[in-house]
């Protein structure tokens, strides 16, 4: 049984929240949140330290904490590839998605559809589908990854974050590795590692579960990790408003860039500090992590389909000393918050500017932050109603329900982007047709198997295996092609959108200099920063303080200044040339992305 939490730990957690507080309020007073720029982009003013921190942040809440090291238990190294992928995947937001959407000036993504489609239809469409994915798949799976952790600790809610993650987890991770005889060790004992009493098909640890690749008919191929899981990372990383939302809000190009790059590296610790201490779990409690009957199950953990969720919160509570242990309850019982607090801040900004404002166009400034602050309040709601899905979906592992959901729901939104930058022959009805059957292929699936359910290894589920039966990594990739192809042909049936509308809004006319006539031609909020052709540097006053190091700068001004002229009468936006960046930086932010794309390299060669 983990050990109890003592007085030590509650104050440990008691002081980290009152600095999370002090900052907060710090943080509240130094910035304006009552404009729209303000609230939803920060000011456009943060520096790459910031940008690459803020972006691994929203990226890792309860669900990695929970998720990666349950499936480590559950299945062994084959997760590390989700995380591992992403350092790849970082380099298109930094280099081809993201200057786009800043030299377009849209503040969300489906306003960004819209000014290249003119989609009166779409971008409601695409909002409404992020806020699903949002509930479903991201605020309802940090929830019920903080209450297991609480569960197991307290016996009372709370909600997570990553503020003091590395230096906490780094002692935990030293303190699990050792308790089983270090990485050798768990790479020799894995493998065997069985419950007491063990019987029935599915008690070992696959023979498959140290290496990263796995043949096509596993839990995890081959085929989907490289292709697969590609289409649902370039949702993620590069087309989702949680993660691109932390770019616009950056103060240059360079500076998003450069975060880019920061947040690549940052991804390769979660596989050290999650993936590999879930494993070390399964050989300290085989009985509780490794259970395989539903009634044991049950006794052990509350879920009759599998205790591997409890693979973390155990390891802390059992392992680590008083004091230290408050010290890692703090740094999940603060990191949830930091994942939670992105999505709500995307998804009230969808909802109050892609969604309310098309309702009720003469709303004010005020009008819309309030909003899309009771938004967050329903988003909540919904989430708590969709728990006893996640509970039970992909026989208990939290992260293949949430690599699930993204490869039912997020291909046809990556396909729409992905051609609508790179395709410019795409138009506005190949693209909402596009979007609406690829939403109707990814549900046919994604319902039959949350309500039919797919079982365990022991009891398999009641979803045909004609509808369930393809890997959901393998459907991404039909659902992706499928998308690719509806849009291609429905846009071939109407007229192209002429050039003029497509001036940096397309790759092959990024670097144009002529005006673009805007589609949708909406007019600016009063008091609100404009985001139109954002490609500016920071100006030496506006450097970062010095605590982040050598910061990337240039010559030019801070953006919402000179950096970017709002669409003129008729919504003509005009082109102003960005001041030219400092190219001792730009060559470091290279050579930097570079490096990165060689340790990923080494990474999945190292362990395929």
């Amino acid at each position: 049984m983990a050990a109890a939490v003592g007085p030590w730990d509650l104050g440990v957690i008691g002081a980290y929240f009152a600095l999370v507080l002090a900052v907060g309020l710090w943080s509240l007073r130094r910035g304006s949140r009552s404009s729209i720029s303000g609230f939803f982009l920060a000011g456009q003013r943060m520096g790459w330290g910031s940008v690459g921190a803020s972006l691994f942040a929203s990226n890792i809440g309860s669900g990695h904490f929970v998720g990666l090291a349950g499936t480590g238990a559950a299945t062994g190294l084959a997760v590390a590839a989700f995380e591992w992928h992403a350092m790849f995947v970082l380099l298109l937001l930094g280099w081809v998605f993201a200057p786009i959407y800043l030299r377009a000036g849209a503040p969300t993504l489906p306003r960004f559809l819209a000014l290249r489609f003119g989609a009166r239809r779409l971008r409601p469409l695409l909002a409404l589908l992020s806020l699903l994915l949002y509930g479903a798949g991201r605020v309802s799976v940090d929830m019920f990854s903080g209450a297991i952790f609480i569960r197991e600790a307290l016996g009372w809610e709370l909600y997570t974050s990553v503020g003091a993650l590395l230096v906490a987890t780094g002692l935990y991770t030293a303190t699990a590795l050792s308790a089983v005889g270090g990485l050798p060790s768990l790479w020799q004992r894995f493998p065997l590692a069985l419950p007491p009493n063990a019987s029935g098909p599915c008690p070992s640890p696959r023979a498959l579960a140290l290496r990263l690749l796995r043949p096509p008919g596993t839990d995890l191929p081959w085929p989907g990790l490289l292709l697969g899981l590609g289409v649902t990372a370039g949702w993620y990383w590069c087309t989702d408003q949680v993660i691109v939302q932390r770019c616009l809000a950056g103060r240059s190009l360079l500076h998003v860039r450069a975060g880019c790059v920061l947040c690549g590296y940052l991804k390769v610790l979660p596989v050290f500090l999650m993936v590999l201490p879930g494993m070390a779990a399964r050989l300290l409690f085989p009985d509780v992590v490794g259970c395989t009957d539903p009634e044991e199950c049950q006794r052990a953990c509350g879920s009759p389909v599998g205790c591997s969720n409890v693979a973390y919160p155990r390891l802390v509570l059992t392992l680590l000393p008083p004091g230290l242990r408050g010290l890692m309850l703090a740094a999940v019982l603060a990191a949830l918050m930091s994942s939670l607090a992105s999505i709500f801040a995307s998804a009230s900004a969808i909802f109050s500017l892609d969604v309310y404002q098309r309702l009720r166009p003469r709303a004010s400034q005020r009008h819309l932050l309030v909003a899309g602050r009771l938004w967050m309040v329903v988003l909540v709601a919904l989430s708590l109603a969709w728990l006893p899905v996640v509970e039970v979906a992909q026989g208990g592992r939290l992260f293949d329900y949430i690599q699930a959901v993204g490869s039912f729901l997020s291909p046809p939104v990556a396909a729409v982007f992905f051609l609508a930058i790179f395709v410019p022959r795409v138009n506005e009805p190949g693209a909402f047709w596009g979007l609406v059957l690829g939403l109707v292929l990814g549900l046919v699936r994604m319902v039959p198997e949350f309500v039919l359910g797919t079982g365990t290894c022991e009891a398999p589920g009641r979803c045909p295996a004609f509808i369930c039966g393809l890997h959901y990594l393998h459907f991404a990739i039909v659902l992706f092609l499928a998308t690719c192809a509806i849009v291609i042909a429905v846009s071939l049936c109407y007229p192209p959108i002429p050039r003029r509308h497509l001036h940096r809004l397309v790759f092959s006319l990024r670097h144009s200099q002529e005006p673009r006539d805007d589609l949708d031609k909406e007019p600016p909020l009063d008091g609100d920063v404009q985001l139109q052709n954002v490609e500016v540097e920071p100006s030496g006053q506006g450097a970062e303080p010095s605590g982040q190091g050598a910061e990337p700068s240039g010559q030019g001004a801070e953006p919402g200044g000179q950096g970017a002229e709002p669409g003129g009468a008729g919504g003509v936006a005009k082109y102003v040339a960005p001041p030219p960046e400092d190219p001792v930086w730009g060559r470091v932010v290279n050579v930097n992305a570079l490096i990165m794309t060689a340790v990923a390299v080494f990474l999945w060669g190292y362990f395929a």
